[in-house]
């Protein structure tokens, strides 16, 4: 049965690296999503439209009665738009390239539907008073589609074939474990945001918006905690890398990790000692989607995949050599 997609993939077959550009594309909006959330919060816009899906009950637009904050919301919720296209781009790509790869075909759908879900929790997130705990699932969720895109992307240079592992089993467990850590150490930040000092909105129904009740100063002492354990795991796995000779591009990525967890630590610091400025808890927020994502790239430097759909352009990585 032929379906639109198949129709479209007769007419156009986009090149690797076109595909590539796609999921880039998709990736880079995942990223500029997280951001702009944030300054819904930080610029307290996150009641800025009163209700959801509309703006308001009787406007689907902000009104020139509520002001910038509800440009800014309005703002946010259109970028919705914006990153759906990208995805769609990326779906129609991977779909219409030939040998058609289905396996970044489901990824790009992974990423559409995870969008459509972060929707709802946003609408979720109004229609509750910026719940704090319904606030941390639509960031989580946030991070979620992150991940789908950067593995997408990671997918698309890279053929189609079963994956080889190119270090020992224990050495890609020690990744994930780091990885893990890494999320772990974002959905605290979840928490500590949920019970500081920004809100989201002055007030909700005449209240104060209800906060995440568990002590401010050790939720952000937790937080410093899982930092100093993350970058223990990562200064380990820099040396151990060094030492059995680890891909080139997993060294490569395991030392940018350690410069931006490094630099997100004084950050995190200086941003907790000066009663977190705004402009520095929106970049605090940048470098957790960006390490999260760098963290994501290192156990998949560990591994490669041949044949099948072979990138045109990029050759694979080299396979372990003997210390």
């Amino acid at each position: 049965m032929r379906t639109p997609f198949s129709l479209l993939a007769d007419r156009w077959q986009p090149s690797a690296a076109m595909v590539r550009r796609a999921a880039l594309a998709a990736l880079v909006m995942s990223v500029v999503i997280v951001v702009t959330g944030g300054a819904v919060r930080l610029t307290s816009s996150g009641l800025g439209c009163t209700t959801w899906p509309r703006c308001t009950a009787e406007s689907l637009t902000p009104t020139p009665a509520m002001g910038v904050n509800g440009v800014i919301e309005f703002t946010n919720r259109m970028l919705t738009y914006v990153l759906c296209a990208a995805i769609g781009w990326a779906i129609l790509a991977a779909r219409c390239h030939r040998p058609w790869r289905r396996g970044l075909t489901r990824l790009g759908w992974a990423q559409f539907w995870l969008t459509m879900s972060n929707a709802v929790i946003g609408g979720i997130t109004v229609l509750t008073g910026l719940n704090p705990y319904i606030v941390a699932v639509h960031m989580v969720s946030a991070m979620l589609l992150l991940a789908v895109a950067l593995l997408m992307w990671e997918r698309s240079k890279e053929g189609d074939g079963a994956p080889q592992q190119l270090v020992s089993q224990p050495l890609m467990r020690l990744s994930q474990v780091m990885v893990g850590v890494i999320a772990l150490l974002v959905l605290v930040g979840t928490m500590v945001t949920g019970a500081g000092h920004h809100p989201g909105a002055a007030s909700h129904g005449g209240k104060p918006v209800y906060r995440i009740p568990i002590d401010y100063d050790r939720l952000v002492q937790a937080h410093a905690d899982l930092v100093f354990l993350s970058v223990g795991l990562v200064l380990a796995l820099v040396f151990t890398f060094a030492a059995v000779k680890a891909p080139t591009a997993a060294r490569a990525r395991i030392r940018e990790l350690l410069v931006l967890l490094l630099a997100q630590g004084l950050l995190g610091f200086i941003q907790y000692f000066t009663d977190a400025p705004e402009i520095m808890v929106g970049f605090h927020m940048l470098g957790s989607a960006l390490i999260m994502a760098a963290a994501l790239r290192v156990p998949l430097a560990l591994r490669t995949r041949t044949g099948g759909s072979a990138p045109d352009t990029e050759a694979a990585p080299r396979t372990l050599q003997a210390a």
